[in-house]
């Protein structure tokens, strides 16, 4: 009753078969615990995953950007008094996207939202560097430097502020799913922590190309999605587990060809 209301639909033989299947798959095990998913080599992938892509929420530098928008604001000429006003406006921009992607993601996939937010950012991220440098000599490059805020901003909404948060329970399963989102959580409140203790000793090295330390996490992170997380939209569970169960598990041949640990058994390697 309480699945309709929230559907607005009857007809949910398709969810109920598939929650069944995956209470059925964990039936007689009990929850993990944080430590136990470090320790269990069949969620090594899921576990890297969700490390790579929580941590890369807060490397990624958009918390940082906010650090230097009144700057810029300011050097575009805003008034004093408006800039806490624009500043608002950045954060609006955020949640906007963050909710909008929510909305698409069932339509667009979970990678590709990632894959292009980082990448999306990561060109910010140069032309930011490069407005930056140029901001006292070129009269129109404050504006520029806004623009990268509003669009850095605006790329890390659309992807990774509203995707990592729903991978633990796609790639997780029940009796594994509060162990992990621990393990996310915690990795958050460090990396902001750590972000925001460096954040002033990186200005103060680097000056106007203080996100290239961005720069490098937002590549490496598409890199990662490009080549190690597989797509989960529209797949059960179970179609999930396998895929990770492949890369888990697989093991070279001779031949050079992968195979699962049942075929493992009967090949000599």
């Amino acid at each position: 009753a309480a699945l309709q209301k929230l559907r607005g639909t009857s007809d949910l033989s398709a969810e109920l078969e598939e929650m069944l299947a995956e209470q059925a798959a964990v039936k007689g095990q009990r929850a993990k615990k944080p430590w136990e998913l470090f320790q269990n080599a069949a969620l090594r992938w899921q576990l890297v995953s969700i490390v790579v892509l929580s941590s890369a929420m807060q490397l990624c530098g958009n918390d940082s950007m906010y650090f230097y928008a009144a700057y810029v604001f300011r050097e575009a000429g805003i008034p004093q008094d408006k800039i806490p006003y624009v500043v608002i406006g950045t954060g609006s921009c955020e949640l906007i996207t963050s909710v909008t992607c929510n909305m698409i993601i069932d339509y667009a996939g979970r990678r590709p939202l990632l894959l292009g937010g980082y990448i999306f950012m990561a060109g910010w991220a140069i032309v930011f560097m490069v407005a930056l440098s140029q901001q006292t000599q070129i009269s129109w490059m404050p504006y520029l430097s806004m623009a990268c805020i509003f669009a850095y901003i605006l790329s890390f909404g659309i992807g990774p502020a509203g995707v990592t948060g729903v991978l633990p329970t796609e790639v997780f399963d029940q009796m594994s799913r509060p162990a992990a989102y621990m393990i996310c959580g915690s990795l958050l409140w460090f990396n902001l922590f750590l972000v925001g203790t460096a954040f002033p000793f990186i200005v103060k090295s680097l000056a106007h190309f203080c996100y290239i330390p961005f720069l490098v996490v937002c590549v490496c992170t598409a890199l990662y999605v490009w080549f190690f997380l597989p797509e989960t939209k529209g797949k059960s569970f179970l179609e999930i587990s396998e895929e990770f169960r492949k890369q888990n598990f697989k093991t070279k041949t001779r031949a050079g060809f992968y195979k699962g640990p049942e075929e493992i058994k009967t090949t000599t390697l």
